[in-house]
């Protein structure tokens, strides 16, 4: 019986050896990502040029792209005076082969130099992901070329302190209904200022951060209005309206303390740090402000003394529901004259995927332009609003020199120096 069994084991192993000798090897996949198209041993100097005083994240992108091109040398060059002296930058010897666009600069004669030397970059042949980014936030031009790509996004939202909401057992407002019955429970519990944000001046006030997305709903399906708007015509001062009431109601809610809004200094930094105080449930803001949140934990002492969870949502000013204002923040063109053209196109096809797009967002602290937002916990509450409540600017055509005329409205009408009827009859009065 042991030899009968020994011989049975035998021939069930040559049996299954066999098999797996005759299995069908499934071929190895290529490996997924960039793959270089120009010769790797190329030697030249790409300058990417802007405002920003550092540009770490970039530069961390640099590194990445030396992997594949290692005799590449990428600088960034800060350009002071940015908006005004690009211009004359890109005319001189010394024209930069990259640098930083925006949407707001498109049809406006002063900055025509960074249209006209900007490459086109919906050409296929330039291969650049494009589809990676959210469509809503790519600027569509007359000619239907594409002279600047999105790097980086931008919103409007609030801080919060998720730590605070937890504690007192309250769950995080998404409707104006739930916003104002949160700030009412906070009183109650003890908080004096369970809203905040900047109100010193109009710019990326509290007041513009909570009206503005407001307003685009208002506009996004009136083309008529939008253009009306856009064209200064006396009677679209009625299109702010219904964002001036919206204003009033929110201050006369109680949903912010304007006297303690008024002690923050500016939009960025005391903003940052009144929030780090760790009494404020929400404090509005902007997506720039956001991105410096990281550096100054450790600037905080009472941050570094109670540390606690936060993240950025949007603001709910409606019944329905939260709106996300999507926005570019940052865009980069190529200089069509570069004298390496084509490793400065090599360099964009590098950067504009979404791998790369995200780790250089995620390193900046700001939002990502790709179409997944989930993989950064501070912005992923932007990433759950339903498509029908995301809103962009450069998708309704509302352009940067009329919304100037509500921002002041919208102002003047929060502190209480203009009424409703006066503001809507002053539109097209108000400067920067």
């Amino acid at each position: 019986m042991k030899k009968t069994l020994c011989l049975l084991l035998s021939v069930l192993m040559i049996l299954g050896l066999a098999a797996c000798g005759s299995e069908k090897q499934e071929p190895v996949a290529e490996e997924e990502g960039f793959k270089p198209a120009l010769d790797t041993s190329t030697s030249c100097n790409i300058n990417v040029a802007g405002g920003y005083d550092n540009f770490e994240a970039l530069e961390v992108e640099f590194d990445r792209f030396n992997k594949y091109y290692p005799d590449v040398e990428l600088t960034f060059t800060k350009v002071d005076d940015y908006n005004n002296m690009i211009g004359t930058v890109l005319n001189g010897n010394d024209a930069p082969d990259i640098y930083v666009n925006y949407s707001w600069m498109y049809g406006r004669d002063q900055y025509s130099s960074s249209i006209d030397h900007a490459e086109d970059l919906s050409d296929p042949a330039l291969g650049l992901d494009l589809d990676c980014i959210r469509s809503n936030i790519i600027l569509n031009t007359d000619d239907g070329s594409l002279p600047m790509v999105p790097v980086f996004a931008n919103t409007y939202g609030m801080l919060v302190n998720n730590d605070l909401f937890e504690k007192e057992g309250l769950d995080v407002p998404t409707t104006y209904k739930e916003l104002v019955e949160a700030c009412d429970a906070f009183r109650k519990k003890g908080y004096e200022n369970p809203m905040m944000g900047f109100t010193k001046e109009e710019t990326t006030s509290l007041f513009t951060l909570t009206s503005y997305p407001f307003f685009c709903a208002t506009m996004a399906d009136d083309a008529k209005a939008v253009e009306k708007f856009n064209a200064f015509d006396p009677t679209a001062g009625e299109s702010m309206r219904p964002t001036l009431e919206k204003c009033q109601q929110f201050l006369s809610d109680g949903c912010a303390n304007l006297d303690a809004c008024a002690q923050i200094e500016d939009n960025y930094e005391a903003v940052i740090l009144r929030f780090f105080e760790g009494d404020v449930p929400m404090m509005v803001c902007s997506g720039d402000t956001v991105s410096g949140t990281k550096k100054r934990e450790s600037r905080s002492e009472a941050f570094i003394a109670n540390p606690f969870a936060y993240t950025f949502v949007p603001v709910p000013m409606s019944d329905e529901g939260a709106y996300f204002l999507d926005m570019p923040n940052l865009q980069f063109s190529v200089n069509k004259d570069s004298q390496n053209l084509d490793m400065a196109n090599e360099f964009m096809r590098f950067l504009i995927t979404s791998e790369e797009l995200n780790e250089m967002a995620q390193n900046k602290g700001l939002m990502s332009p790709t179409e997944d937002l989930s993989f950064n916990s501070m912005y992923a509450a932007f990433g759950d609003v339903p498509e029908s409540r995301i809103l962009s600017p450069e998708v309704i055509g509302l352009t940067d020199d009329a919304v100037i005329q509500l921002r002041q409205a919208v102002f003047m009408v929060a502190t209480g120096e203009m009424t409703i009827d006066e503001a809507v009859a002053a539109f097209g009065t108000f400067s920067q």
